[in-house]
Protein backbone atom coordinates (compact mmCIF):
# COMPACT_ATOMS: atom_id res chain seq x y z
CA UNK A 1 0.00 0.00 0.00
CA UNK A 2 1.23 3.48 -0.87
CA UNK A 3 2.18 5.24 2.39
CA UNK A 4 1.03 8.56 0.94
CA UNK A 5 -2.50 7.18 0.32
CA UNK A 6 -5.25 8.53 2.51
CA UNK A 7 -7.30 6.17 4.67
CA UNK A 8 -10.49 7.71 3.24
CA UNK A 9 -10.73 9.55 -0.10
CA UNK A 10 -12.58 12.85 -0.36
CA UNK A 11 -14.62 14.41 -3.13
CA UNK A 12 -14.71 18.12 -3.73
CA UNK A 13 -16.76 20.33 -5.97
CA UNK A 14 -14.68 21.31 -9.00
CA UNK A 15 -16.92 24.04 -10.33
CA UNK A 16 -20.28 25.65 -9.78
CA UNK A 17 -22.00 23.20 -12.14
CA UNK A 18 -21.86 20.58 -9.40
CA UNK A 19 -19.11 18.42 -10.88
CA UNK A 20 -17.07 16.54 -8.25
CA UNK A 21 -13.57 15.11 -8.29
CA UNK A 22 -12.34 12.44 -5.89
CA UNK A 23 -8.79 12.30 -4.62
CA UNK A 24 -7.28 9.64 -2.42
CA UNK A 25 -3.63 10.51 -1.91
CA UNK A 26 -1.23 13.30 -1.12
CA UNK A 27 0.27 13.47 -4.60
CA UNK A 28 -3.13 14.15 -6.18
CA UNK A 29 -3.86 16.77 -3.52
CA UNK A 30 -0.57 18.56 -4.14
CA UNK A 31 -1.26 18.69 -7.87
CA UNK A 32 -4.74 20.11 -7.40
CA UNK A 33 -3.56 22.69 -4.87
CA UNK A 34 -0.74 23.83 -7.16
CA UNK A 35 -2.42 23.76 -10.56
CA UNK A 36 -6.21 23.75 -10.28
CA UNK A 37 -7.12 25.69 -7.15
CA UNK A 38 -9.67 28.48 -7.57
CA UNK A 39 -7.82 30.96 -5.36
CA UNK A 40 -4.17 31.94 -5.62
CA UNK A 41 -3.51 32.86 -2.00
CA UNK A 42 -4.59 32.01 1.49
CA UNK A 43 -3.15 30.91 4.79
CA UNK A 44 -4.73 27.44 4.62
CA UNK A 45 -3.71 27.01 0.98
CA UNK A 46 -0.10 27.82 1.79
CA UNK A 47 -0.18 25.48 4.78
CA UNK A 48 -1.75 22.66 2.73
CA UNK A 49 0.91 22.94 0.02
CA UNK A 50 3.66 22.84 2.65
CA UNK A 51 2.06 19.90 4.44
CA UNK A 52 1.73 17.94 1.18
CA UNK A 53 5.43 18.50 0.43
CA UNK A 54 6.33 17.30 3.93
CA UNK A 55 4.15 14.20 3.59
CA UNK A 56 5.63 13.38 0.19
CA UNK A 57 9.13 13.63 1.68
CA UNK A 58 8.16 11.34 4.57
CA UNK A 59 8.26 13.98 7.32
CA UNK A 60 4.56 13.83 8.24
CA UNK A 61 1.73 11.27 8.01
CA UNK A 62 -0.74 11.33 5.08
CA UNK A 63 -3.66 12.12 7.39
CA UNK A 64 -2.19 15.58 7.94
CA UNK A 65 -2.23 16.30 4.21
CA UNK A 66 -5.86 15.20 4.03
CA UNK A 67 -6.81 17.49 6.91
CA UNK A 68 -4.85 20.40 5.42
CA UNK A 69 -6.55 19.89 2.04
CA UNK A 70 -9.96 20.06 3.71
CA UNK A 71 -8.96 23.25 5.55
CA UNK A 72 -7.84 24.83 2.26
CA UNK A 73 -11.16 23.85 0.68
CA UNK A 74 -13.09 25.49 3.52
CA UNK A 75 -10.99 28.63 3.08
CA UNK A 76 -11.75 28.66 -0.67
CA UNK A 77 -15.48 27.95 -0.09
CA UNK A 78 -15.25 24.62 -1.89
CA UNK A 79 -17.79 21.97 -0.94
CA UNK A 80 -16.15 18.73 0.27
CA UNK A 81 -17.78 15.33 0.71
CA UNK A 82 -15.90 12.91 2.93
CA UNK A 83 -16.14 9.31 1.89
Amino acid sequence: MDPKRWSRPISFQVNRSGEFRTISNTSEAATVLSHAWPIARGRSLKSAKRTCRQVLSGERPPSEARNAFIAAAVEAHIFVKEK
